[in-house]
């Protein structure tokens, strides 16, 4: 496999955040950002600049939302994405917005998490989804871009669903094969069977199942939890995915690093070892 190795990337003033990506010896990099205050023309101006100094390839930028965000199956519901009424007309205006931010950075893609995505068509939350996520991917069309959406909190029919009936032409998936996992959606090598044709970015991040009812599943080092892989990596390889590998570990400090180094080694054997 030839797709290149990278780490997510929260943009930092003057996108200095961009120079810390070679400390582990990679090339490429998602941008991530929260904090659509950000996203001014001297903000993607300093991306610009800062990417050709360190050639990095930066695979698409990732834009948060403003307002409450609970990572667990009681709260988040009604906290994730656009799918709560409350908060969707002003979250589709701040994706709109990191697509303009992303175009003045040259990059090809906005992703976000949508939500808890209705599993049910008939869902009465369903065609205000429909209407939110086409707005902002009609939005990125003009500009040339495509709108991915990270997995986790549906099941991959209802992504696939989603994608299909909004149909603009260019929409993809950032795959977070842990994330099928921690929401207990999915094993993610079956998933591949079901939405492998849209998948443009992969997180590479971990995980076990939910054990608990009322929160996500545990995340652990990549190589410890119940992604599998080998199998996994070798999948993807059959659909023909030429994307970057995107490594997402979602602690802090020290162990964080030491854990990215470790997973950056695993991939470079691991892809060694599938040729």
């Amino acid at each position: 496999m030839k797709n290149k190795i990278g780490v997510v990337s929260s943009l930092t003033d003057g996108a200095e955040n961009l120079s810390e990506v070679s400390e582990y010896g990679l090339a490429a990099c998602q941008l991530v950002s929260w904090k659509p205050e950000m996203w001014t023309d001297a903000m993607a101006a300093a991306v610009v600049e800062k990417g050709k100094k360190t050639g990095l390839t930066i695979s698409s930028f990732w834009a948060g939302w403003s307002g409450p965000k609970v990572w667990d199956f009681i709260q988040g519901p009604s906290t994730l994405g656009i799918v709560p009424e409350e908060y969707r007309a002003r979250r589709v205006e701040e994706l709109k917005a990191g697509g303009d931010f992303t175009r003045k950075c040259g990059l090809p893609a906005v992703i976000t998490h949508l939500g808890f995505i209705p599993e049910n068509p008939g869902d009465p939350l369903w065609p205000g989804v429909v209407d939110a996520v086409r707005a902002v991917a009609v939005h990125l069309k003009n500009l040339g871009l495509e709108f991915w959406f990270e997995t986790g909190q549906e099941t991959p029919t209802a992504m696939l669903r989603l994608i299909e009936t909004v149909g603009t032409g260019n929409l993809g998936l950032n795959l977070d094969p842990a994330n099928l996992i921690l929401y207990g959606k999915a094993n993610p090598i079956d998933s591949l069977d079901v939405f492998g044709k849209y998948v443009r970015n992969i997180h590479v991040k971990d995980g076990f199942y939910p054990t608990d009812p009322m929160e996500l599943g545990r995340e652990v080092v990549v190589g410890a939890g119940k992604v599998r892989f080998p199998e996994f990596m070798r999948r993807l390889r059959e659909i023909g995915f030429e994307g970057e590998l995107i490594i997402e570990r979602e602690i802090s400090g020290d162990e964080q690093k030491r854990d990215i180094r470790k997973t950056v080694t695993y991939l470079e054997e691991l892809m060694a070892e599938i040729g």
